[in-house]
């Protein structure tokens, strides 16, 4: 399949491309072109010249006719995701399910013309005046998205960018950018005006400094990791960023948690996505009383889980997104066990796929659970009291989203208001998400916040507008 980027609604080549490997074959899946600087500016000055006039009731209609196609061709746009990411189709399929979701939420909110009123007679200096405020598009947006949600997370981008009537310039990861280039086609068959979004493949590397400092650009989001975000940031100067950036979040089992009820709910928030999530579960804190009963749960369903080819029907598990990420995972697991670490189930690898891991005995310090380690694999930590856990949760850099099982509601509160974290969720695992709720960390989890209403009051700005309004 040969792709190419869309240049304000004009499908462009180049002479360089990049090929798109399948993770799990290794075989060419796809191919990009790879563009050039002319190209790209040309790009940048007409998304910049380009001002929408779709009414809030065309934007609605537009995002809503592209979910229905999105569902509509869930299947298709599915083995595409597992083509070029290796994740399982039982994980594409529902993140089709997913964007359908983003794009039905984003036309509602392209309806909501939001405002306040202000009056001026709150002080004695300031009467006889009236204030109202509305909301305007931002202008240019240059979104990047990353390679572990490829439809998704552009999806979180593009839906709340349109309902509010800016022009997009997305970037997609140049591991995973065929579903990308699906989802524009979508849009503009759904009949989105041809110069409001322009997909650009390009070698980063080269051309980061002038997309990302360029002048006419209003906006830059960002889903990724925080080292790649903290470069960012130190390249767009003054405009407004949205960063939804890395995380090591903790599920923290409690000596009263229900257990049997919340094995799944591990398996599938530490495992699902290969793992792959900015909110998946990095750090499973197990009080020390309940950790035998934990463990023997965990690896019992762990090694009922089908690990493999991702195409295939009855795959839990496919793979990570190449073989270097995988190594790295594996070194990790491997320098856990050599400190001390039990590794009780998993641990293998087989090019990019790793095998489902169990970790006991983990110790705050391991680089497993130190660093963001971006694969199956769940790494326990036991702990004796709760300001144990609290402490250890709170001992990272990051603080994205976290969770807490137990039956206590007045130590589910006590956890939630000290730790440090943009989510905590009770008796769930952290990455929890319903697609209209806010979504973001603090620390070096990111800033701003998505969720679709959130994004589109980011993706906006505020005027403020008064006028005399005299009293009788």
């Amino acid at each position: 399949m040969t792709s190419n980027a869309l240049i304000s609604g004009k499908w462009a080549s180049s002479s360089r491309t990049h090929a798109i490997l399948s993770p799990f074959t290794g075989k060419e899946v796809g191919k990009v072109p790879l563009l050039e600087r002319q190209q790209i500016a040309d790009a940048i000055v007409d998304a910049a010249a380009f001002r929408s006039s779709l009414t809030p009731y065309d934007r609605y209609t537009i995002l809503r006719k592209a979910g229905d196609l999105v569902l509509e061709r869930k299947e298709e746009i599915a083995r595409l995701i597992t083509s070029e990411s290796g994740l399982a189709l039982k994980d594409t399929r529902h993140e089709v399910e997913r964007t359908y979701n983003v794009l039905l939420l984003s036309a509602e909110e392209a309806k909501r013309q939001r405002g306040d009123v202000y009056q001026s007679d709150v002080v004695p200096q300031t009467t006889g005046r009236i204030g109202f405020t509305m909301r305007e598009p931002v202008g240019v947006i240059l979104a990047i998205t990353p390679f572990n949600h490829p439809l998704n997370q552009v999806a979180h981008k593009v839906g709340p960018a349109i309902a509010m009537n800016n022009t997009i310039i997305l970037k997609p990861s140049h591991k995973t950018p065929l579903s990308a280039i699906r989802l524009a086609e979508i849009l503009l068959e759904a009949g989105l005006p041809s110069r409001m979004l322009s997909v650009l493949t390009l070698d980063i590397t080269e051309h980061s400094h002038f997309l990302l400092s360029h002048p006419a650009v209003d906006m830059v989001c960002f889903t990724g990791s925080t080292e790649s975000g903290e470069n960012i940031l130190r390249e767009t100067g003054v405009k407004k960023t949205l960063m939804e950036l890395g995380g090591n979040d903790a599920c923290i089992l409690c000596e009263d948690a229900d257990v049997p009820s919340l094995i799944d709910v591990i398996i599938k928030g530490g495992l699902g996505n290969s793992g792959q999530r900015c909110t998946s579960i990095k750090r499973l804190l197990c009080h020390r009383s309940i950790a035998n009963t934990v463990v023997l749960l965990l690896k019992e369903k762990i090694s009922m889980l089908h690990f493999g080819d991702p195409s295939r029907e009855d795959t839990d598990i496919g793979t990570v997104i190449d073989e270097d990420a995988a190594k790295v995972i594996e070194c990790r697991i491997k320098q856990a066990c050599d400190m001390g670490a039990k590794l009780l189930i998993g641990g293998g690898r087989h090019g990019a796929l790793l095998e489902p891991t169990l970790l006991d005995d983990v110790r705050p310090e391991m680089e497993v659970v130190s660093k963001e380690t971006f694969g199956p694999v769940i790494p326990l930590i036991r702990f004796d009291t709760d300001d144990e856990a609290i402490m250890i949760c709170n001992g990272t850099p990051f603080g994205l989203q976290s969770s807490v099982c137990t039956k206590d509601l007045s130590r589910a509160m006590r956890y939630a208001k000290e730790i440090r974290a943009g989510a905590v969720h009770i008796n769930q695992a952290p990455g929890y998400r319903v697609e209209s709720w806010p979504f973001g960390g603090i620390k070096k989890s990111g800033i701003g916040k998505e969720g679709v209403e959130r994004a589109c009051l980011e993706m906006s700005v505020e005027k403020l507008i008064s006028f005399p309004f005299p009293h009788e």
